[in-house]
């Protein structure tokens, strides 16, 4: 069970709480969490990477175990700890501005 933290905006969109649990096939990657949130909630398509070329969306950050992994590959096996639960994968909404 892959557990993961949605920002709030994306919690209203898809009626979801905070963190959500994923199951994912063999060893989890960054595609196959994401895969897997937009199978689970719909809605979500479109939303944390491109509906056409699947590339994370700007301003769209990923985190785990105090690492960024926003640019990562995307088949990229998780960090141990997310893949076995203990830790959850982090989509953040980086802000810009002053």
């Amino acid at each position: 069970m892959i557990r993961v933290v949605i920002p709030a905006h994306l919690q209203t969109l898809a009626q979801a709480s905070r963190e959500v649990q994923l199951d994912v096939a063999g060893a989890p990657s960054l595609r196959s969490v994401l895969d897997a949130l937009e199978v689970s909630y719909p809605v979500l398509r479109g939303t944390i990477r491109d509906h056409v070329t699947h590339r994370r969306r700007p301003f769209v950050r990923f985190f785990a175990c105090e690492r960024d992994l926003s640019h990562e590959a995307p088949d990229a096996p998780l960090p141990d700890a997310v893949a076995n639960g203990a830790e959850p994968l982090l989509i953040v909404g980086a802000m810009a501005g002053g």
